[in-house]
């Protein structure tokens, strides 16, 4: 069994954050596997969109990723676009492909980006940057949306 990642309190809530992108694509390949209506499944891909995984990459990239130039950063940023023009289509590949970009990305910055951006950043920096995301982070911002299609 793989140990827990030991996440920098200061970056815990983009770390929570990634819990609910997980089961966003784990909830997209179950409908895609179930032969769900895309229809269905691209209507609670706009709902998580808009609801959590934008504002989650607007965090990520003014909080953390603008702090330094680094490659990781430039990956991710790369990523993030390419996941938000995979949002905008509503076929079946596209869905399959968004929901294993989104996965791999989120274990991207899990197993690379983020350690190595608590190792570089300045104690003061990661700091300013878990008092930002705890004011974000006041209320929880739960997945609700109605249609279970990948039950």
């Amino acid at each position: 069994m793989t140990q827990p990642i030991k996440r920098s309190e200061h970056i815990a809530p983009l770390s929570r954050d990634h819990h609910h992108g997980l089961l966003f694509s784990w909830k997209i390949k179950q409908g895609l596997k179930k032969q769900v209506d895309t229809a269905r499944i691209t209507a609670y891909v706009d709902y998580f969109w808009n609801t959590h995984l934008l504002q989650h990459f607007r965090e990520e990239e003014t909080l953390l990723f603008n702090q330094v130039e680094d490659e990781g950063c430039a990956k991710a940023l790369q990523q993030h676009k390419a996941i938000a023009e995979l949002v905008k289509e509503r076929d079946a590949a596209s869905l399959a492909a968004l929901a294993a970009q989104v996965d791999q990305h989120i274990r991207f910055e899990e197993r690379e980006l983020f350690p190595r951006l608590e190792a570089i950043l300045p104690a003061e920096a990661l700091a300013r940057t878990g008092a930002e995301l705890a004011r974000l982070h006041e209320t929880e911002n739960k997945d609700d949306y109605k249609d279970e299609f990948w039950r």
